[in-house]
């Protein structure tokens, strides 16, 4: 096996390589080798002082269902119900969580927002023939009113909504 040793003066312009009696063996690599060793000695912070960064991730405020609670949450509600069919890894589903967030804040009490993650819970897209996300439903009273497929400018999920909360 070889050795390293580096020269204490600075700047380091190559290594200075030592061998051992195994350099037979594993001859050293033919390329010349460099490293960047700074000028100055690094001062380590203590990480409490470092400015926090705030959570980039989005946070929602329509509510995540499962097949568990799609009964009781979706087709049991008396107020009328958004569900938003998403997939994880959907760019364009991204987009429409900011829309439904808006719309749940600015619905609130009138209309209940939900998401389900299609890809955990496939029985309820299969059950209302979710082939391609994203994909709002609208129900009222437990049945399916309304629909809104693909990602579209928000005064069309308003629209919709407006045409289930009417009397």
């Amino acid at each position: 096996m070889a050795s390293f040793s580096l020269a204490s003066s600075f700047p380091l312009q190559k290594p200075i390589l030592c061998s051992s009696s195994h350099s037979q063996q594993h001859p050293l690599p033919s390329f010349p080798v460099h490293l960047r060793i700074p000028q100055r000695s690094l001062q380590l912070q203590n990480p409490l002082l470092f400015p926090k960064i705030p959570f980039s991730r989005h946070q929602t405020r329509a509510t995540p269902v499962t097949k568990d609670l799609w009964e009781s949450s979706i087709l049991k509600s008396e107020t009328p119900v958004l569900v938003e069919f998403y997939a994880s890894w959907c760019g364009p589903c991204r987009m429409v969580h900011r829309i439904i967030d808006e719309i749940a804040t600015e619905y609130a009490g009138r209309l209940k927002c939900f998401i389900l993650n299609t890809d955990t819970d496939i029985q309820i897209a299969e059950d209302y023939e979710i082939k391609a996300v994203p994909v709002v439903l609208l129900f009222k009273n437990g049945q399916k009113c309304d629909s809104v497929i693909g990602t579209m400018p928000k005064e069309f999920y308003v629209a919709a909504i407006e045409r289930v909360l009417q009397p």
